[in-house]
């Protein structure tokens, strides 16, 4: 009768790091950072922001609070993250800039931005996720900083300058052109959620990976 062998594990590589595999989405560590950073969101909007033109729409800190919370938390999460923002401020927390709350916004300029945001906390999210696990932390700075501009550009702004063309009944060359005086200020806010990403990383490494042990 024959004995089929069996081969023992191998032991580990000195010099080997243990692999790395994606933090689950749902423990009860995930539910907590998508309640915070919904705060977080809910802060930032509700810090005075600037008014610009007449069209409704002021410079806020949101845009920065989104791009942090998809750099951190990944995208699933962010925009959970996001969705919970929303859903709280549509059942009519007054939580949206200036103090509203309620579906109503939906009927303003900043419409677009609003629906942008959860889009882009996504897509940056995602990004976010593959360059913690492509890069070392040095560069990862600079391709978070990348990632958050044209996340904003391609969601944030795009939808925001449609939001435009639909409620205020702008032309899109006159909505593109209202929407322009919110770049520099975007981009100085995603410089600093890409800094300040890669410190919580640094500070809290298995926020979106872990090692196994």
């Amino acid at each position: 009768m024959s004995h089929q062998r069996t081969r023992a594990p191998h032991p580990q590589r000195a010099g080997e790091g243990s692999p790395r595999v994606p933090q689950k989405l749902w423990d009860s560590q995930s539910l907590a950072l998508v309640a915070v950073f919904a705060a977080l969101i809910a802060a930032s909007a509700i810090v005075p922001g600037i008014p610009v033109g007449s069209f409704g729409v002021p410079i806020t800190l949101q845009t920065l609070a989104v791009m942090l919370t998809g750099l951190v938390l990944g995208g699933a999460r962010a925009a959970a993250a996001v969705a919970l923002y929303l859903v709280v401020a549509f059942a009519g927390l007054p939580i949206f800039s200036g103090g509203r709350a309620g579906l109503q916004v939906l009927a303003g300029g900043s419409a677009g931005y609003i629906i942008g945001f959860l889009l882009a906390a996504l897509l940056v999210g995602i990004a976010a996720q593959l360059i913690i696990r492509r890069l070392p932390a040095r560069r990862r700075a600079v391709w978070f900083f990348l990632a958050a501009t044209v996340v904003s550009v391609v969601a944030v702004h795009t939808f925001g300058a449609l939001g435009m063309v639909v409620n205020l009944k702008l032309s899109w060359p006159a909505a593109f052109a209202a929407d322009l005086v919110y770049y520099p200020g975007d981009i100085l806010k995603n410089a600093v959620a890409a800094v300040a990403a890669v410190a919580v990383h640094r500070a809290f490494p298995d926020v979106l990976v872990r090692r196994v042990k």
